[in-house]
């Protein structure tokens, strides 16, 4: 929990936001459908995924397949150093417990967003479509809201994160 001294008119907005993400739009059905889909950005799988396949088969961009997939395995490891230093707890909204299970209960910035909006960037200036790696990107980062897992800002915080990781690597 956030120390009192610390709920500022921010954290309140956040706190809103969170429980917005929480009480909205919710059934069994979408929970769990959403739970399955936000589990495709662990640990940034789906990006590291994509960027070693996409290096498999485009011989002519091969080492810069590798170098931003890299980027990208290297986005999750500074996210997860910040989530050390930081250690803000995870979200804990009375009544309403989070729809997920997570590998640490540190949440601040999410991992999820910080990979897939630096792969999203990376990814798109190497070729592959950019609206669809932004949707996916966006995607993946609201559901740790709708899932109760993340802050607003921890979301906010991870995809400012991944996109200047990004706007850092040679293009």
């Amino acid at each position: 929990m956030i120390p009192q001294r610390s709920r500022s008119g921010l954290w309140e907005i956040d706190r809103r936001g969170l429980v917005a993400a929480r009480t909205r739009g919710h059934s069994p059905t979408r929970d769990q459908l959403i739970a399955r889909f936000s589990c495709l950005g662990q640990h940034g799988a789906v990006w590291l995924a994509t960027g070693l396949t996409c290096a498999a088969l485009d011989r002519r961009k091969r080492s810069r397949w590798s170098e931003a997939t890299a980027t990208v395995a290297g986005t999750y490891l500074l996210n997860s150093a910040l989530k050390l230093l930081v250690r803000r707890p995870r979200p804990q909204l009375p009544g309403l417990p989070a729809l997920s299970s997570t590998p640490t209960q540190l949440s601040f910035p999410s991992a999820h967003a910080s990979t897939s909006f630096a792969a999203a960037a990376l990814y798109s200036r190497l070729g592959l479509p950019a609206g669809g790696l932004y949707a996916l990107a966006g995607g993946l980062s609201l559901s740790r809201l709708y899932l109760g897992v993340h802050y607003p800002s921890d979301v906010l915080a991870g995809a400012l994160l991944g996109g200047a990781v990004a706007a850092l690597h040679p293009a």
